[in-house]
């Protein structure tokens, strides 16, 4: 017998500094009479990191970036058949207001819950247990997405400055999903590596989302100034900013040395989020 299909959803434990401690947000599903976190399933193609962004938008009307990973829920269905929900902190925009949410089908209620009281809110064990990882986690934490370029024409084939050396087709598609998950967390901020593959690496997002770009030789693969990248990282970490750094493989391990964190090999295009605070790494995540 074949085994059924993982039901895959995403979603957020939602927060904002209340008057006397943190508070987080619960919403209340009319089908099931119950309090839990925003969630649901994810579309076709979609990614879990869009699809988290989204299911809160739609659930509760705000939008946010991503903070830390949280613990997946893994349990089965009525059915029988085994779910898997991924779950991120969020906080909430300054000044959010959920006092003109529309009531419908789907969600007919929100609360804002002190995490102490939450748990005699919710619902459901699994929630309670998400919410102990969640008060235990970095989530008033940063994002600092650091990015590897995208696939490049190779080096032997291109006759021009290595500088010039674009993307490859391949890697102009990399570049494309690149674009959703940058945008999942906010990102406002872009420092890259002068080159033209790494440009146009983050290009799409920064066209896109009109986010600021600043171009570093310091991230360059041909940069001799170990000062300078040292210094381009640690600018980095203590910004407030909402930040992605996109340099070259050759790079990276400087990169993660000057962070403060073991090397983490990435593919062309791929990407590792360090949660950030008071100019240390709490967390981390690679996608």
């Amino acid at each position: 017998m074949t085994a059924p299909p993982v039901v895959r959803a995403a979603g957020c434990v939602v927060w904002r500094l209340g008057s006397r401690e943190t508070e987080v947000l619960l919403v209340h599903r009319p089908r099931h009479g119950d309090w839990s976190f925003p969630k649901g399933k994810l579309d076709s193609g979609e990614t879990a990191t869009t699809a988290a962004v989204r299911e809160v938008l739609e659930e509760t009307g705000l939008g946010i970036g991503l903070g830390p990973r949280l613990p997946d829920q893994h349990y089965t269905l009525p059915d029988n058949q085994p779910k898997v929900v991924q779950y991120w902190a969020a906080q909430a925009p300054e000044g959010a207001d959920i006092g003109d949410y529309q009531a419908n089908e789907e969600i007919d209620g929100l609360a804002w819950a002190p995490v102490s009281e939450a748990p005699r809110e919710l619902s459901y064990p699994h929630d309670v247990k998400l919410l102990d990882a969640f008060t235990v986690s970095g989530f008033d934490s940063n994002p600092l997405l650091i990015v590897r370029h995208a696939q490049a024409l190779s080096r032997k084939t291109w006759r021009g400055d290595d500088a010039d050396r674009p993307l490859r087709a391949d890697g102009q598609a990399q570049a494309r999903r690149l674009e959703p998950l940058l945008r999942a967390y906010a990102v406002s901020r872009v420092v890259s590596s002068d080159a033209a593959r790494c440009v146009e690496t983050v290009l799409p997002y920064v066209d896109d989302s009109g986010s600021e770009l600043r171009l570093s030789t310091a991230l360059s693969q041909d940069a001799t100034d170990p000062v300078g990248l040292r210094a381009e990282v640690l600018r980095a970490l203590n910004s407030k900013h909402l930040m992605a750094m996109c340099s070259h493989r050759p790079v990276l391990p400087a990169i993660f040395a000057a962070a403060g964190v073991e090397p983490i090999g990435l593919a062309p295009g791929e990407v590792v989020v360090l949660h950030r605070k008071n100019g240390k790494v709490v967390d981390l995540e690679q996608h």
